[in-house]
């Protein structure tokens, strides 16, 4: 599946803890993890959000705990994919793990900027800045991991594979 959408950038080091703070973490529920996504950023972020816009991150997003509400919330703030320039390792797996695509783009992810225009094509790997027509490639998504995200997450996946054995 492609995604298109308008880039909203944020900076390095994001913690989960700025994704979601931990007094939302009394529920599970995505939307109402959405509708505080990245107020321990800054409050009133989501508001700028439409459903399908990506997320643009620099150095070593999703530092931090290793909550599974922090993707959640993304998900739940109605974006699908986040490019970054490296991801926390348990955070790019809790991500896959809840149906939220992660690309890891390297120093190229700084060329993007707030407000441009978007295309992602995870089975090729490439980002298309469409306000400023350039690509950036990085590495494909995986078999394996499109269908994780194909069945919403790993507990989806899980339940296909259950239900045809």
């Amino acid at each position: 599946m492609n995604y298109k959408g308008k880039a909203h950038k944020v900076g390095d080091n994001i913690d989960t803890d700025a994704i979601i703070p931990a007094r939302f973490l009394v529920t599970t529920d995505s939307a109402k993890l959405g509708e505080n996504c990245f107020s321990g950023l800054e409050p009133g972020w989501v508001k700028r959000v439409k459903k399908g816009d990506i997320l643009v991150a620099g150095r070593n997003f999703g530092c931090g705990s290793s909550r599974e509400h922090a993707p959640i919330a993304i998900l739940g703030a109605g974006i699908p994919v986040v490019v970054a320039r490296s991801f926390a390792r348990i955070f790019y797996r809790n991500a896959f793990n809840m149906g939220l695509l992660l690309m890891e783009a390297g120093d190229e992810a700084a060329k993007i900027q707030d407000g441009d225009e978007l295309e992602i094509i995870p089975g090729e790997g490439r980002i298309r800045d469409l306000a400023r027509n350039f690509d950036i490639v990085c590495p494909p998504l995986p078999e394996a991991m499109a269908a994780i995200l194909d069945a919403g997450g790993l507990v989806g996946h899980v339940s296909r594979r259950l239900g045809k054995a």
